[in-house]
C-alpha cells in the first residue's frame, strides 16, 4: 500500500484564490473583525463559567441521584463546549492574533483530559490534510469496531454498526484520557505521519495537563465522595463529552453525501485541487440553526472551516453564503443537510451502507 506522503494536491488554482480574496475581504473588515473576536471571548467566558459551576455543584450541593445525574450531563455539555469554543480555535491559531494566547487558550484541552499535542498532529496535520481518504486520515480510521470508508475492511460485526456506533462514540474520551494519548506517542505515527515525544514545554505541558485533569477530575471529588460516585461520575462526564463531540464531527464527513477515497486511489490519480477536496470531502448541516452554531462553535459549517481553519468560527456563518457562491461559480459540488435530523439519518444510512454484506454479482459468479 501506498503511504500518505505518496499523496500530493495540486496548490493555488483559481478557485481557492478567489475563496480566499473574497474571505479576506470580509475578516479584514476592522467591524466584522472585532464583532467576531468579541462573540469569541464571550462564549469562552460562558463556557469556561458553565463548567465550573456544574463542577461545582456536582461537587458540593447535589444530594440525590437525580441531581447528580442531571449536573454531569451539565459538565459534560460544558466540557464540550469548551472543546468546540476555545480549544478547537485555540489549536488551529484561530482563537487571537497573539501566539501567547492561542499557546494559552490550547491547554483547556490538556484540562478536560487529552493531549492538545497529539491532536494538533492527528487533527490540524492528518485530517486536515488528507480528509476522508481511507489509511490517511486518522479521524476516519475507527478499525475494527467501525467501517467507515468503502476501501476499509468489512468485518461481520459492521452490519450492526449503526446501532452499537451510538453508546461506542461514548467512550472516545475515556480512551484518550487514560491511555490514548500516551500510546500513540509510543507508537510515534498516526495514520504513516510522524508523532515525535514532545519535548520542553509541550512535554512539560502534556504531564502536567494529564495531573491536573486527574486532580480535578478524580482526586479532589475522593476527599468529598464515595469511590463508587466519583467513578459512575467520572464514567457519566466522559461519556456525555465523547458522545457529543464524536457525533458533531462525524455529521460532517460520514455521511452519504461526502466523497471518499484512498491513499492508492489519491497517490495514482492526476493532482487534485486541495481547496476542491476539502470541499467535496466535507458536508455543512443545519446552517440555519443559531443555537447549534453558536454552541457547535460553527463546527456544523465544517466546510468553512476545512478552507480557512485559521479563521475565527463565529466568522463561518457570513463565509458560507460567499463559499457557496464561489463553489457554483467554479462547478465545484457544496453540499449541506439543512437540518441536523437530516444529518443525523445521512449518518445513519452511511453506516449501514458500510456495514452491509457486500452484494454478490451471480451473473458474473455464475460465469
Amino acid at each position: 500500500m501506498s503511504t500518505p506522503k505518496a499523496i500530493g494536491f495540486a496548490g493555488g488554482g483559481p478557485f481557492y484564490t478567489e475563496l480566499k480574496a473574497r474571505a479576506r475581504e470580509h475578516v479584514s473588515d476592522p467591524h466584522h473583525a472585532r464583532r467576531a473576536q468579541r462573540r469569541l471571548y464571550v462564549k469562552s467566558g460562558v463556557m469556561v463559567s458553565w463548567a465550573g459551576a456544574s463542577w461545582a455543584l456536582l461537587m458540593f450541593v447535589a444530594s440525590g441521584w437525580w441531581q447528580a445525574a442531571l449536573l454531569t450531563l451539565s459538565l459534560g455539555l460544558a466540557l464540550a463546549g469548551i472543546g468546540f469554543n476555545v480549544t478547537h480555535d485555540a489549536n488551529h491559531g484561530s482563537y487571537s492574533n497573539r501566539r501567547w494566547l492561542n499557546r494559552t487558550m490550547r491547554w483547556s484541552l490538556d484540562l478536560i483530559g487529552a493531549s492538545s499535542y497529539v491532536w494538533r498532529v492527528k487533527h490540524n496535520v492528518v485530517h486536515h490534510t488528507y480528509t476522508n481518504i481511507a489509511g490517511a486520515d486518522g479521524d476516519i480510521e475507527q478499525l475494527p469496531f467501525l467501517r467507515l470508508a468503502p476501501d476499509q475492511k468489512r468485518r461481520w460485526f459492521h452490519r450492526w454498526q449503526h446501532v452499537y456506533a451510538w453508546p461506542l462514540y461514548g467512550f472516545f474520551a475515556i480512551k484518550w484520557q487514560i491511555l490514548g494519548d500516551v500510546t500513540q506517542l509510543l507508537v510515534g505515527h498516526v495514520e504513516g505521519t510522524d508523532l515525535p515525544w514532545p519535548r520542553g514545554r509541550e512535554l512539560a505541558g502534556f504531564w502536567l495537563g494529564k495531573v491536573a485533569f486527574l486532580t480535578w477530575a478524580i482526586g479532589l471529588p475522593l476527599l468529598f465522595h464515595p469511590a463508587w460516585q466519583v467513578g459512575l461520575a467520572f464514567i457519566g462526564t466522559s461519556f456525555v463529552l465523547a458522545f457529543t463531540l464524536a457525533v458533531t464531527f462525524q455529521l460532517a464527513h460520514a455521511v452519504d453525501a461526502a466523497e471518499f477515497s484512498s491513499v492508492d486511489e489519491m497517490a495514482g490519480a492526476e493532482r487534485k485541487e486541495w481547496a476542491r477536496h476539502q470541499v467535496e470531502t466535507t458536508v455543512d448541516f443545519a446552517p440555519g440553526n443559531p443555537v447549534l452554531a453558536w454552541y457547535m462553535g460553527g463546527l456544523n459549517f465544517q466546510i468553512e472551516h476545512h478552507l480557512f481553519p485559521r479563521v475565527c468560527h463565529t466568522n463561518y456563518p457570513a463565509l458560507a453564503p460567499l463559499v457557496r457562491e464561489v463553489c457554483a461559480n467554479y462547478g465545484v459540488r457544496y453540499r449541506v443537510h439543512r437540518t441536523l435530523s437530516q444529518a443525523l439519518a445521512s449518518h445513519v444510512r452511511w453506516l449501514r451502507s458500510m456495514g452491509a454484506p457486500a452484494r454478490i454479482d451471480m451473473a458474473a459468479a455464475a460465469g
